[in-house]
């Protein structure tokens, strides 16, 4: 016996003692632990307290038969795998107990390596069944509402519309700049929903040529088109009882956005190809990083599509609106990628955290996660500190000539003022280990002006243990 069945328990239910004693003796040679019972009734009971792997029942038995006693297992515990014994002329009953759940049946009088071996499979399926469950309660862990990470106030309540949503089965569009978690809330909304079991593919709709934005959704029949070597089937009917996240909608060309509509108001598709019409059992998650109403107003996005899909709404709040929460993706960031880089920093410097805090973060958590892998990387003592981040803290050349055309010209002038005096006072603070006189000396403004500009700017540091 290999090591997937060694030790498995098994509980014998038949109301004859002959039954049970043979049965017994084959699967304990076999090295199973075997528990007996005589009736419907005791094998319940029994079942509660051996808590066996796999129920080998007898299909007629008086008072309470297999099939019932198969019924009230599984209603204690699911996981129990059960085999009927059933008699050659009670065989359509035992079909009938298979379509119900039961996993196989045996006829009297049955054969031991044929008994063996269904054993073996139902042991084999019995820890298969356990670790496709365990993964999925590891996945739930990983992906679910909790993996969220924030303690402002701004993510607690990112994180209950999350839950709110995920109770629902309605379309969700979920807005934010890049970066800001977007497909972490997909996965969250999709593992915390009635969904969980099913499948959650990804796709990304900027990365899509579009010429093959319709067999990428859709798949392809045969011979469809010239490269149709095979039938292949779409996202949607890989993401079938599951969700399906259309990342970066916003960028689908004006033509696949109907086809996309078409789906989402038919709730069925046609493969390239193909004729046969099926049902898109999957709910929609799709996110962009761009407003979509501006573009509906601009003509880039229909109109009908995006009331299609803002059905629920989601806005992901940017890294600058809660800066309070840099502390705890630093440590969260430090950790998960320990095993990456083959180091662990014992922590992070007050003055390298501040740092980090100051900056805006255009790439938002995203661009913090890649900063403090950088730095861990290069570390050089056993806590990160400010020279493991000097390449945040020099202002590159093509930085400072990013225009928006939005902002114009003296929006323009006004922020690449503002980042240099930022980072100006905050080389200033670190050169003087933050003490404010000498830092205000060094740049011949007042005290007072110093602590403005350090409140304007965000520059407070984490203890109060500041020389003056």
């Amino acid at each position: 016996m290999t090591n997937s069945t060694a030790n498995a328990k098994i509980l014998v239910v038949d109301d004859e003692e002959r039954i049970r004693t043979i049965l017994s003796a084959i699967l304990e040679d076999e090295g199973y632990t075997v528990a007996t019972a005589s009736s419907g009734i005791e094998g319940v009971k029994k079942c509660k307290e051996f808590n066996p792997e796999i129920a080998i029942l007898d299909l007629q038995m008086p008072h309470m038969d297999g099939l019932e006693t198969f019924q009230r297992i599984r209603a204690s515990d699911p996981g129990v795998v059960s085999i009927i014994l059933t008699a050659h002329g009670t065989i359509q009953s035992a079909v009938q107990a298979i379509k119900e759940g039961v996993y196989d049946y045996l006829t009297k009088p049955f054969d031991n390596e044929q008994l063996l071996l269904i054993v073996k499979r139902a042991v084999d399926l019995h820890r298969l069944t356990g670790e496709v469950d365990h993964l999925k309660q590891e996945l739930h862990k990983k992906y679910g509402v909790q993996s969220i990470l924030g303690e402002s106030s701004v993510m607690s309540r990112a994180r209950e519309q999350i839950r709110r949503i995920a109770e629902t089965d309605a379309t969700v569009l979920i807005e934010g700049e890049s970066g800001t978690g977007k497909e972490l809330a997909a996965r969250a909304i999709h593992y915390e929903s009635k969904r969980k079991n099913g499948p959650l593919v990804i796709l990304d709709c900027g990365a899509i040529p579009s010429n093959l934005v319709e067999s990428d959704f859709f798949g392809h029949e045969k011979g469809a088109f010239t490269d149709a070597r095979e039938q292949r089937a779409g996202k949607f009917e890989e993401a079938r009882v599951g969700s399906i996240f259309l990342d970066e909608v916003g960028d689908l060309p004006l033509d696949s956005q109907m086809k996309l509509l078409r789906v989402l108001q038919e709730k069925q598709f046609t493969r390239v190809g193909g004729n046969t019409p099926i049902r898109a059992d999957v709910r929609v998650i799709a996110a962009t990083n761009k407003n979509l109403e501006k573009q509906v107003n601009s003509g880039k996005f229909r109109e009908d599509l995006f009331y299609r899909l803002n059905v629920l709404r989601l806005v992901l709040p940017p890294l600058r609106e809660h800066k309070e929460d840099i502390p705890l993706y630093v440590q969260h960031f430090i950790e998960k990628h320990k095993a990456t880089f083959g180091r662990q920093p014992r922590g992070i410097s007050r003055q390298a955290l501040q740092l980090l805090i100051s900056r805006e973060w255009k790439g938002n958590i995203r661009e913090l996660e890649n900063a403090v892998q950088r730095a861990t990387l290069s570390m050089k003592e056993a806590e990160l500190d400010l020279p493991d981040f000097d390449f945040l803290t020099s202002i590159r050349t093509q930085d400072l000539l990013r225009y928006d055309p939005a902002a114009g010209l003296e929006g323009y002038v006004r922020s690449v003022t503002e980042r240099i005096e930022q980072q100006k006072i905050i080389e200033t603070l670190q050169e003087f280990n933050w003490n404010r006189t000498q830092a205000a000396e060094k740049l011949r403004i007042s005290r007072k002006t110093l602590f403005n500009k350090m409140q304007q700017f965000g520059i407070t540091p984490e203890d109060d243990d500041i020389s003056e």
